[in-house]
């Protein structure tokens, strides 16, 4: 299915399935992260190893804010930050949080934190809303290949084996940074 209505995206998404979709600089796979079929079914698509673990998208602070409540406060200002006062062409920053016990161990694969980003993207916005919460965000390709930046290069790579949500990119030239909250390493530059 490709659709322009988020409410179908995010009823695909509730649903159990696999939905491609833009966002602030390439096209992601995302599923609901709770729901550990569809989470198995963006690996498969991918063939991406399970250890690696997958980003986490959210529309607000208030949807990932029992993550930030172990940061010192000039760190968890830093995070907010880093998400709430980026312009459109500005890279976006995902952080590396620790999960706590809410964040199922299939999305952290090896690790002990989690990958979280708070889009200003207004369609990835739209549909973290419509899905009243965070999904998971991983680059819409199967490892070892380019990221798509279209749906039609999303739908080269995985033809009608998911849903599309079409819409505009970003207007970002890079995929996210990655830094970790707790010692400032850049895990990705």
């Amino acid at each position: 299915m490709i659709t322009t209505s988020v409410a179908e995206a995010a009823a695909c998404l509730q649903n159990g399935q696999v939905l491609a979709y833009p966002t602030e600089a390439v096209w992601g796979l995302g599923c609901d992260p709770f729901n550990e079929q569809a989470f198995y079914d963006i690996l498969r698509l991918k063939q991406r190893p399970i250890e690696k673990g997958v980003i986490l998208l959210a529309a607000s602070i208030s949807q990932v804010e029992h993550l930030l409540q172990t940061l010192p406060d000039t760190m968890r200002q830093q995070v907010i930050s880093s998400w709430t006062n980026r312009t459109p062409t500005e890279r976006a920053t995902t952080w590396l949080l620790p999960a706590g016990e809410h964040i199922p161990s299939w999305i952290k694969g090896d690790h002990s934190k989690v990958a979280v980003r708070v889009t200003t993207h207004p369609l990835c916005v739209a549909l973290c809303n419509a899905f009243n919460g965070f999904i998971v965000s991983t680059s819409a390709n199967p490892a070892g290949l380019e990221p798509a930046r279209s749906l039609q290069e999303a739908a080269a790579y995985f033809h009608a084996d998911l849903n599309y949500l079409n819409g505009d990119l970003g207007l970002s030239r890079e995929p996210s940074k990655i830094v970790d909250a707790e010692s400032g390493e850049v895990i990705r530059a």
